[in-house]
């Protein structure tokens, strides 16, 4: 794989090299506090191998010798002609920019001004963590379109007997105790190799889904798969073997819930599923985060990120029984023509043929996400 310097005349304070350089790029993944596991080399690899993208990795250091990367994968039209990139595409993990040194509002002015000043890229997407949120919100980015999000995340620091006394509520240690009383025992696959299990819950979750939201079940099926497909989560626990984690809550014998973790100097949990009838009322769910967390504190992770949250309050009530706190961020649009405002117009018009109706809070007893990375 060759590297081609480009230095832009026009933002003279980045150089940028694309792809980035290995040995940089690990660099940046293993020295940034936040990065997460979708931010390593080898997990774009996987995202290239499994979804048909092409790595264009940006490496691109400042005047002042600072190095930033951007990881980030292209799909092209039109024998290359006409592209649209990501940073990384949605359901493909989170992106943004990772560094060994403090990253800086005017740093990511010039980035998006490169980025922005591409010849035949139609769209770049850009999500970042929710961690970079106040840097990104200080930049100057004229143009670009945002989209509000929101998650919550819980500092590690002090290790798991600190977390476990002093962040979680008296509520969650209670349900952890009850999840203990009640026979639930939690097994972890570090291989892929029980991703069925999981895609069993997934589909009682997604027909719960789509009675709540008044969704027709294929329709709700679909838009799963989109996310959260077999092969996909297959393909990045493959790419990063040592990162991944699948908590498996068992009763009885048979696996009633589910959560994916990937590990990286964060740690994010990815997506939950789970049979409400059997797994809420034993309070699973609050058994296999307690699980994940301490296990995030034992490889020396500095956050436990919790992922979406969106506008759901039990959902976020659930998350800071942790001791979880809330951390707005936004995505982020670069594009020549309006599929932003077309995607939210098509999606309107379903839902209101349909009859959507947003989901209620989630239960009490734990959540459930079609979140993919």
């Amino acid at each position: 794989m060759t590297s081609n310097p480009r230095s832009s005349a026009a933002h003279p304070a980045l150089e940028a090299v694309v792809p980035a350089p290995r040995p940089e790029w690990r660099r940046a993944f293993d020295a940034d506090p936040h990065s997460q596991a979708s931010h390593s080399p080898e997990w774009v690899d996987g995202v290239c191998a499994a979804g048909g993208f092409e790595d264009v990795t940006r490496l691109y250091e400042t005047h002042d010798g600072r190095q930033l990367v951007v990881p980030m994968v292209r799909r092209s039209y039109l024998g290359g002609v006409l592209s649209r990139q990501g940073s990384l595409p949605l359901g493909w993990g989170i992106g943004g920019v990772i560094s060994s040194d403090p990253i800086q509002p005017g740093d990511l002015t010039a980035i998006h001004a490169d980025l922005r000043d591409q010849r035949g890229v139609l769209r770049t997407f850009i999500g970042p963590t929710a961690r970079s949120g106040a840097t990104w919100a200080a930049a100057d980015l004229p143009g670009v379109k945002s989209v509000r999000r929101l998650c919550h995340v819980l500092d590690l620091d002090g290790g798991f007997e600190t977390v476990w006394s002093k962040r979680f509520t008296s509520t969650a240690r209670t349900a952890v105790r009850k999840a203990y009383k009640s026979g639930v025992v939690v097994e972890v696959d570090t291989t892929g190799s029980r991703l069925p299990e999981y895609f069993t819950l997934l589909e009682s979750s997604t027909k719960r889904w789509a009675q709540q939201q008044h969704e027709p079940l294929l329709l709700s099926r679909l838009r799963t798969r989109s996310a959260a497909s077999l092969t996909r989560y297959q393909a990045l626990a493959a790419a990063v073997p040592t990162r991944f984690r699948l908590y498996l809550a068992m009763l009885d014998g048979q696996a009633v819930a589910g959560i994916i973790v990937y590990r990286g100097n964060g740690t994010r949990y990815t997506g939950g599923a789970m049979i409400k009838e059997l797994a809420g009322p034993v309070r699973a769910n609050y058994l296999l985060h307690r699980t994940a967390i301490e296990d995030a504190c034992n490889a020396g992770s500095t956050h436990f990120d919790f992922g979406e949250s969106g506008a759901s309050q039990g959902l976020a009530v659930y998350k800071t029984r942790f001791g979880a706190r809330p951390e707005p961020y936004r995505n982020y649009v670069i594009e020549r023509l309006p599929f932003t405002e077309l995607d939210r117009s098509l999606r309107r018009a379903v839902k209101w043929a349909i009859g959507f109706r947003e989901p209620a809070d989630p239960e009490k007893e734990g959540s459930d996400s079609r979140a993919a990375g």
